[in-house]
């Protein structure tokens, strides 16, 4: 998927700029087609045919306990896939692979940042499904109980959403870096049952004690009955631990019978809950359900990376914190029956080099990252992955945010070498499973271009009034139901259609701007909305705005985020503070609400930086105007400014921006 090697070097003066600009198409080699899964036009045609047949097709890969009635039900905006079949996702990603012989294969090779490893085979992690299953019902789960899970990148927490799949206890996986706060709401909104947890999880040579962080809220969460503690760093002294209520994950699997049957679950049963960040302060609870869900994971999984189960050795190097992790680390792969690459730490440590390592000791095919990831890789230097043969790698994938042309071309020349397709996907949260991305045998690819929706998928980028744009830019809207969809925002069903079906009646719209090109080609351009996208993480301006505000020395907060070469979207915090308070706008203050910030939502939520102001730039009736402040964050030049009510005040904010250092 690609223009031919040669071709590039026969021209050493063009650059990365002029591939973009030239519009040049890098289409599917020879080789790639003749591998490909699907190298031509059918899919589509299928889709296009019957759409509802097409997704039926999809589902019926699948393993039943029952069909479904109908296949899609649909009441805008809310939708029923496979309405009436039963099913269970732990059976579909363990049993049915071990049951058909290939109990043998690997289904995780897991590195440890310290460097310790394992290799785990689908019967292996059957039997440990099952054992911790039963765990969970000697602590008193039952199906439709929510389990909270706040993990560390180690084999357990696959191990635990798995074995809560089977019973039918939806979990809700919150990510390892969002703070004791942050997951003490989701406890209490989710109103989970028990939770687990690890003593600590590895992060660049250092222990983040997790457990440690979570005793002292269990007492402001109304539900948690039991907590599960995985002894990962330790050596079995936990402080804080209370007999009764906090049991070690080896003393229950170690007591729990080794066989649990898999719970027959209805179609439109909830899978899971994970929060996400909204335009307003408190995170918005996502429902996943469970055969659609596990039907368009599989299906995109398959086909967006070209899967082949027996040969692929296939790595997406996110966390299971995020929805990336749920479907394409854990539903997706487990349920095409493929062998993955798991990996507990950072790509710095202890070296530069230690993805490249990994994946040429494991003998990496697909490796599936996030442009944050790949522009650090560039600004390290291309002699890390140099060092390392990276040759059993044929395809790349980039997720969470757009890819901008000069980090597609080098990802595809110095890690795919020049002869791997790139394939750039879109999707959210609350999409479940990737919905705009190429086909590698069949789509030429233009870079930083995620190319066109996914068979099955109906799209339409349209103006400020809903009318379909043609060509060029606008607000990019789903035009019908797709299987993976959110089934709504937990305990709150009017703030899902406000959220999302409000703006363009009849579409979904979840706040993401793109354009069309003269060919068709979807081009996302990041989000319109004050939701800002950091390191493909989707944080709310008012979140931030609110953590500051909670610091006693700020009187008053305004978030932007503005252009990070790095993390996409760097966090731009615009602080007044309180008169009478014995701090100044000093950088030492600068850093301390920074702080203040990641230690209230999370490390992903710290302020690059914090510029003080007196004045916030505010329109007479008083609200504040983030456009500004999102032009002075990027240095550029301001738009119409008539309606402040003190022009001067925003000269003020960008002398003081200029003077103010970044964070270190």
């Amino acid at each position: 998927m690609s223009v031919a090697r040669e071709n590039v070097e026969a021209a050493p003066s063009a650059t990365i700029e002029d591939y973009y600009h030239e519009g040049r198409e890098f289409p599917p080699s020879e080789e790639v087609r003749e591998r490909a899964l699907i190298a031509d036009r059918s899919l589509y045609e299928a889709a296009d045919a019957d759409w509802e047949g097409f997704w039926a097709t999809q589902a019926a890969a699948l393993d039943w306990f029952e069909p479904w009635k109908t296949v899609c039900e649909w009441e805008l905006p809310f939708a029923k896939w496979f309405n009436g079949g039963k099913l269970n996702v732990s059976y579909n990603c363990l049993d049915r692979h071990v049951l058909a012989g290939n109990g043998g294969r690997v289904a995780y090779y897991w590195e440890g940042e310290p460097g310790d490893q394992r290799v785990i085979t689908y019967a292996e992690l059957l039997d440990e499904v099952q054992r911790f299953a039963n765990a969970l019902k000697g602590l008193g789960v039952t199906k439709g109980d929510r389990v909270a899970i706040y993990m560390p990148m180690i084999p357990e927490i696959v191990v635990a959403m798995l074995a809560c799949a089977r019973i039918g206890a939806p979990h809700s996986v919150v990510f390892g870096g969002f703070s004791p706060d942050a997951l003490r709401d989701r406890i209490n909104d989710a109103s989970a049952k028990v939770l687990v947890t690890a003593d600590g999880g590895w992060r660049r040579g250092a222990v983040v004690p997790l457990f440690e962080n979570a005793a002292p809220i269990l007492s402001d969460t109304r539900s948690i009955e039991h907590v599960v503690v995985v002894q990962r760093t330790g050596d079995g002294d936990v402080p804080l631990m209370q007999p009764g209520r906090d049991h070690f994950w080896h003393d229950l699997v170690l007591e729990a019978d080794a066989e649990c049957p898999p719970e027959p679950m209805d179609s439109e049963d909830l899978l899971y809950l994970l929060y996400t960040s909204g335009t307003t302060a408190k995170p918005k609870g996502i429902m996943h359900t469970t055969g659609g869900y596990l039907t368009q994971v599989a299906f995109s999984h398959r086909y967006v990376f070209d899967l082949h189960p027996d040969t692929d050795v296939y790595w997406c190097a996110a966390d299971c914190g995020w929805v990336t992790g749920h479907s394409y680390i854990v539903y997706g792969p487990l349920a095409n029956g493929c062998s993955s690459v798991m990996y507990e730490g950072t790509p710095d440590f202890p070296s530069k080099d230690r993805w490249w390592e990994i994946a040429e000791r494991y003998r990496v095919t697909t490796l599936y990252t996030a442009p944050t990831a790949i522009r650090t890789f560039i600004k390290w230097g291309s002699e890390y992955p140099r060092a390392h043969d990276l040759s059993a790698l044929r395809l790349l994938g980039s997720v969470g945010e757009p890819i901008n042309p000069e980090a597609w071309v080098w990802y595809w020349e110095h890690i795919g070498g020049g002869r791997c397709p790139v394939v750039d996907t879109w999707w959210q949260t609350e999409t479940g499973a990737i919905l705009v991305a190429p086909l590698p045998g069949v789509t030429s690819l233009k870079p930083g271009s995620a190319t066109f929706p996914l068979p099955g998928i109906g799209a339409e980028v349209v103006d400020d009034a809903g009318n379909r744009v043609e060509r060029g830019g606008g607000y990019f809207t789903l035009t019908r139901p797709w299987p993976a969809m959110l089934r709504g925002i937990y305990g709150d069903p009017e703030r899902y259609r406000e959220t999302y079906w409000s703006r363009f009646p009849g579409r979904y719209f979840a706040g993401d701007g793109a354009k069309v090109d003269e060919d068709g080609y979807l081009w996302f351009v990041g989000r319109v909305d004050d939701v800002m996208n950091v390191s493909g993480h989707r944080i709310s301006t008012t979140e931030v705005e609110s953590a500051l505000v909670d610091h006693p020395s700020v009187a008053e907060a305004a978030v932007v985020g503005a252009k990070d070469e790095t993390t996409g979207q760097g966090i731009v915090a615009f602080v007044t503070l309180r008169g009478g308070m014995q701090v100044d706008a000093s950088d030492k203050h600068g850093r301390e609400l920074r702080d203040h910030v990641a230690q209230r939502i999370g490390p992903i939520a710290r302020p690059k930086v914090v510029i003080f102001t007196d004045e916030l730039p505010k329109t007479r009736s008083g609200k504040i105007m983030r456009r500004l402040l999102r032009d002075v964050a990027e240095g550029r030049d301001l738009g119409d400014t008539t309606t402040l009510a003190d022009v001067g005040v925003v000269d003020e904010i960008r002398r003081r921006a200029e003077a103010s250092p970044t964070e270190d």
